[in-house]
């Protein structure tokens, strides 16, 4: 077996409104997105290339805020340049009715939407129409002459107001309640919800049910028949093929990142090696990039590594788009390890994003604190300082618990203890949940004391405190209240080192490189482990078709959890995975998983 060849490296071997009109979509105009669960404008702009300005300008309410469920108009701009455009399914569309209407084949349309397939094909969806080529492969059953209302199978969007109903709605459009549930599948299982917005088709006018069927010939392929045609072919990897691009070289200015970097790749090998005792075969191919665009660009050049299978880099932000587009040229998966920023995951299939973007971590935040704590009273903590680095994370849980009607308080302590206040913002019949607005140490310092006191003086109130990833940092100064105020707090890594699979981790390292792992949060020999580890396994495990197998890798992480999912049909992969950590009262620290 082929293990490890190190090329360019040494060094790490040794060391909304009530209605909207919808236009035509494959014209200038715009089209309707229908915000998902983390979505923020900036990652909606940067999937459909245009500007967050372009996004108010058409929904001017949308600066403020934007919630799951609402319609979004984007704006879409015709230009000869244009390499593809974005096409929001309606009503009654399937694969092969927008391969007519758009000149393209399916073939076309799947390898451009990746995420798409025929069990998510569905009204509401918005899917990327490539250019069309110009040759027809597919044989094309004759098209019908189309009335105005068969060519928009719906004709605007109802925005769901307080106290309406199905009844009132379809009534309202002069529908049947059973055509505007059509419409809407999802009304068959889910509850009417203010706020939402639904499909309002043109009514039958009394049309037969075999009248209102297709307005293509009744031969024409199925969806399941076009995407069975177009899978790709999977493929099984002999010898998986995986390169590694970080700043290996020394600097004075990046001592510390160089040193990571080290550590990070030595926890790879680590990985790599357990694999290989499992009959794995690799070829490792490991690059000094230099932290620089114009290192990469050098490193790039050379011919083999356009037979990659995947790639694990970069760092540095300038060298994002330059790997990113030679991962997709080539066809190569691209892990970006470390930052939290990667425009490149909202429009290329192979960008793999392990770093969660704030605003997908924070939804996965409150969903998690809703399930857990969705009956409590919430009391926020403000020391004073008009810290503002947890503002964006207020403003969204105050918006959810709002939402979902769950009380809650504001209060402002100081450096004077003041027990009463902390009392008086109680509901002492209930579970309260006190949530400091920054994540400081100095904050901890304010507010620690308040908390402790209260709970001393009145052992029996139902008290917890809740907080933030960077609390681990802390764990030294504040261990003895996190276990006192039952704490719990948020991350998406976190290790105990008391846990078996740490220590002995930290034992192994140790005798590998002799040498302990640096105290840092998160530990990057073992972020270089579970990372190296769960992708190359993946790989081994599911071939090709890895993309439609993530949540079946079976890996126990040491520290980083996984949960990547798709961000749109044309789109690359963001991890999703949180973690809530509790110091119990009783001295038991607690990883929970809410998978």
């Amino acid at each position: 077996m082929k293990f490890i060849q190190a090329i360019c490296l040494s060094l790490a071997l040794v060391a909304g409104v009530p209605s909207i009109k919808v236009q035509a979509q494959n014209g200038t105009g715009y089209f309707l997105h229908t915000v998902t669960k983390g979505q923020s404008l900036y990652s909606i702009a940067s999937m459909y290339n245009v500007t967050v300005d372009d996004i108010v300008r058409m929904n001017p309410n949308s600066r403020e805020q934007i919630r799951a469920g609402q319609a979004l108009k984007i704006p879409q701009h015709s230009s000869n340049n244009q390499k593809e455009q974005f096409h929001t399914i309606q009503a009654g569309e399937t694969l092969y009715k927008l391969t007519v209407k758009y000149n393209v084949t399916a073939q076309e349309i799947c390898q451009a939407n990746p995420g798409l397939s025929a069990s998510n094909f569905r009204i509401g969806q918005v899917i990327a129409i490539p250019t069309s080529s110009g040759d027809k492969q597919e044989v094309m059953a004759p098209k019908k002459e189309e009335t105005p209302a068969q060519q928009e199978k719906w004709r605007e969007m109802h925005k769901v107001q307080r106290k309406e109903t199905i009844f009132s709605i379809s009534r309202e459009y002069g529908l049947t309640e059973e055509e505007l549930i059509a419409a809407n599948p999802e009304l068959r299982v889910k509850k009417l919800k203010k706020g939402t917005f639904l499909f309002i088709p043109y009514p039958q006018k009394g049309q037969s049910v075999a009248a209102s069927k297709s307005v293509v010939d009744v031969q024409a392929p199925s969806n399941e028949e076009l995407f069975r045609k177009n899978e790709i072919t999977h493929k099984k990897y002999a010898t998986i093929r995986a390169a590694v691009m970080l700043p290996f070289s020394k600097s004075s200015s990046r001592n510390d990142e160089q040193s990571r970097m080290v550590e990070f790749y030595e926890g790879f090998l680590m990985a790599v090696d357990s694999l290989k005792h499992q009959g794995i075969s690799l070829d490792i191919y490991t690059y000094d990039t230099k932290g620089t665009a114009a290192g990469l660009q050098s490193v790039l050049s050379q011919n083999n590594l356009k037979g990659m299978d995947i790639i694990f880099g970069p760092v540095n932000q300038e060298e994002i788009p330059v790997l990113a587009e030679f991962a997709k040229k080539n066809k190569a998966r691209l892990v970006i390890p470390f930052s939290p920023k990667v425009n490149q995951v909202f429009n290329n299939p192979y960008v793999y994003q392990v770093n969660t973007p704030q605003s997908y971590l924070y939804s996965e935040v409150y969903e998690h604190y809703i399930r857990k704590f969705g009956k409590t009273n919430v009391v926020f903590v403000d020391d004073g300082s008009q810290a503002a680095d947890k503002l964006d994370f207020i403003k969204g849980m105050k918006t959810e618990l709002k939402d979902k009607g769950v009380p809650f308080k504001q209060i402002q302590l100081g450096m004077e203890l003041d027990p009463m206040r902390v009392i008086a913002a109680m509901d002492t019949l209930k579970e309260n949940i006190f949530i400091p607005i920054s994540g400081k140490s100095s904050t901890l310092t304010k507010v620690l004391p308040h908390l402790t006191q209260v709970r001393r003086e009145h052992p029996n109130f139902n008290m917890h405190l809740f907080g933030y990833p960077e609390w681990q940092t802390y764990t030294q100064d504040f261990l003895a209240s996190f276990y006192e105020l039952d704490t719990y707090f948020y991350s998406s890594f976190y290790t105990n080192n008391l846990f078996p699979a740490a220590i002995s981790f930290t034992q192994s390292y140790r005798r590998w490189f002799s040498k302990d792992m640096a105290n840092t949060f998160p530990k990057y020999g073992m972020l270089g482990f579970d990372i190296g580890y769960f992708f190359l396994k993946g790989l081994a495990m599911h071939g090709s078709d890895i993309e439609e197998n993530l949540h079946r890798v079976q890996v126990t992480p040491i520290q980083t959890g996984f949960k990547f999912e798709r961000v749109n049909n044309w789109g690359g992969f963001i991890n999703r995975k949180v973690f809530f950590v509790h110091f119990a009262k009783d001295f038991e620290l607690i990883k929970l998983d809410f998978e």
